[in-house]
This record gives structure tokens, C-alpha cells and sequence, in this order.
């Protein structure tokens, strides 16, 4: 919910700053709240109309033309449910992975030991159906949306040329799927969690695309950080630092290949705003607010867009 919120605002500075549309881009690789946003644009929903169904304006042109979705209520409460059972939720992902320590990310191992969740995804199956016919893909040639498989451990890139078959929605749902938190996302005889549990940004997938220019907007990557008081947000704040350290490692193989990466990520201003809990929807509007006017200020300062290094979060 908060991440969503986040990207809304950063998306607004990249085209109020660089005058880019992220509309137009020719690929766009979606991630957790990532693949929910980046399916908006890829159907061509403008920044301004993501901006304002955020603050509830109706909206009478656009694909989203006469769809409200309730965003205090739209993934559920702001704490889990009670999980189905104590134990882990894919003993089939532990087995597999057993064998390739070193070679899976062990976020991705962890998901496993993780008890199943109980949430549900519907009514983000629904919006992504209020823009795409149900059953079909994005019109975009080049929507990624990233998950997991629950039982192998592999990461799986929807909409990729060979890719698994799947609809948009149910992309997307897998992909939103949080390890302990939502019921994974069951089709084509394989279960799906959160694209994030491989990594947060899965920047990685373009390094050989031979793009120009990169945007990263990744609201779990952040290069300074606040000092909460909460030990739910001071954990959080550590296990940022080693999602930022993943994402920029990810960053320097694009750039190895010749494209300009820029990285946005939440401030200290942002992380104070968000707390320590990213489906905490109390705080979504003020998430919202807080990126509006911290995403330009990082964009017009480029020593807060990507450092080689995690100097002032380690």
C-alpha cells in the first residue's frame, strides 16, 4: 500500500524533473507493488491520473474512467491474518533450494519456512481487470511482471517472450503475494508468491537489453536512513540496508552494459512517513504527500541517486 503510494510521487518528479512520461518506456518490469503500478502505465494511465485516484478524485477519462477502488480496504487489513498453519508454508521450495545455497537469494529460501498466509488478492485481481479484459495481457510489448514459484524457488518473469501463461491479473496477484501475509497465487498448476522474495527491484532481468537509460523506482532501496524508535521499524531499517546493497549490485551490471541507471529510493523524510509497516494504509496519504516533494529534490541532486556504495546505511 505504502509502496504504491511512494511510486506514485516519484513517478510524478521523474515527469515534472526530466519531462520523461514512464509511460513511454519500452520496457517495464513491475515488482510486488511495482507490477501493479507498472501495469497502470502500461495501459497508459498518466502519472496525474495515478496521482489523483490516490486522493480519491473520480475519474471520468482514462482507463481507469469511472473505477473506484477503496484503498484502505483494497489489500485487506494492515495486519496478516492469523496464517492456516504454523509450520512452513513450501517444504517443496526448501527441498529444492537445499541444493543451490549460494545461488538462490536467501529471501527466496526464507519465503519457505514462512507459514502460509491467509489473505486475499482479490480486489487487486479486480482492479487490474477494470483495464485489462479478463483473461488477457497488457497492450504494452514489454510488461514484465516478476514471482516466485512456491515450490521450486525459481524466479518466473511474466510476460517474457516464453514465459508461463498467465493473465495480467493473475500476474499481478502473484507477484503481490507476500510470504506469510496472502495466500499464495495459484494457476496453471503452479503456486506464486511475491516477485520481491527473489529481489526487490529484479533489475537485473534488463543488463542485456542494451537500453539507453534505466529508472529504478524502488521503495524498499533507500541510501540514508531515519532512526525510529519502534523495533518493528529499526528491523525494517536493517533489512533495507541489504535490499539496497542487492539493488545496487544489480545496478552496476546494467551499467556495465552501457545504460545510464537512475535509482530513486525514500529518504529519511519518506521512512519517517512510512514507518515500519508498508500495508499500514493510515499513512498511505501522507506517504503519498512526503514523496511529492522529497523524489525532485533527490532527482535534481545527483549524490542521492545510486552511490556504488552504502556508505551512510551500513
Amino acid at each position: 500500500m505504502l509502496g504504491a503510494a511512494w511510486m506514485t510521487g516519484a513517478l510524478n518528479a521523474i515527469e515534472q524533473v526530466h519531462g520523461f512520461d514512464p509511460r513511454t518506456c519500452e520496457v517495464i518490469v513491475g515488482t510486488s507493488a511495482g507490477s501493479v503500478v507498472g501495469s497502470l502505465l502500461a495501459a497508459g494511465v498518466s502519472v496525474k491520473q495515478m496521482l489523483d485516484h490516490q486522493r480519491g478524485a473520480h475519474m471520468a477519462s482514462g482507463p481507469l474512467a469511472g473505477f473506484s477502488w477503496d484503498y484502505e480496504k483494497g489489500a485487506g487489513p494492515s495486519r496478516p491474518p492469523r496464517p492456516k498453519l504454523l509450520g512452513p508454508g513450501s517444504t517443496k521450495l526448501i527441498a529444492k533450494t537445499a541444493g543451490r545455497l549460494g545461488r538462490v537469494p536467501p529471501t527466496a529460501i526464507l519465503a519457505g519456512w514462512v507459514p502460509e498466509g491467509r489473505g486475499s488478492l482479490s480486489r487487486v485481481g479486480h482492479l487490474i481487470e477494470a483495464f485489462t479484459p479478463v483473461g488477457e495481457w497488457s497492450t504494452h510489448a514489454n510488461l514484465w511482471i516478476v514471482a516466485l514459484d512456491y515450490d521450486s524457488g525459481r524466479r518466473v518473469v511474466f510476460g517474457q517472450p516464453g514465459a508461463r501463461p498467465a493473465s495480467l491479473a493473475e500476474a499481478v496477484m502473484a507477484s503481490c503475494a507476500i510470504p506469510g501475509w496472502f495466500t499464495p497465487t495459484e494457476f496453471g498448476g503452479h503456486r506464486y508468491i511475491d516477485g520481491g522474495a527473489w529481489s526487490a527491484t529484479n533489475l537485473d532481468l534488463v543488463k542485456d537489453l542494451a537500453l539507453d537509460e534505466v529508472y529504478v523506482v524502488a521503495p524498499m532501496v533507500s541510501f540514508e536512513l531515519d532512526h525510529p524508535n519502534h523495533v518493528v521499524a529499526r528491523l525494517e531499517r536493517r533489512w533495507r540496508v541489504q535490499v539496497t546493497k542487492r539493488c545496487l549490485q544489480e545496478a552496476r551490471a546494467v551499467r556495465s552494459r552501457g545504460a545510464a541507471v537512475t535509482i530513486v529510493g525514500p529518504t529519511p523524510d519518506d521512512l519517517e512517513a512510512m514507518g515500519g509497516n508498508a500495508m499500514d494504509s493510515s499513512r498511505r496519504l501522507r506517504v503519498l504527500e512526503t514523496s511529492l516533494r522529497t523524489t525532485p529534490e533527490q532527482l535534481r541532486d545527483p549524490d542521492h541517486l545510486g552511490p556504488d556504495h552504502v556508505a551512510d546505511v551500513g
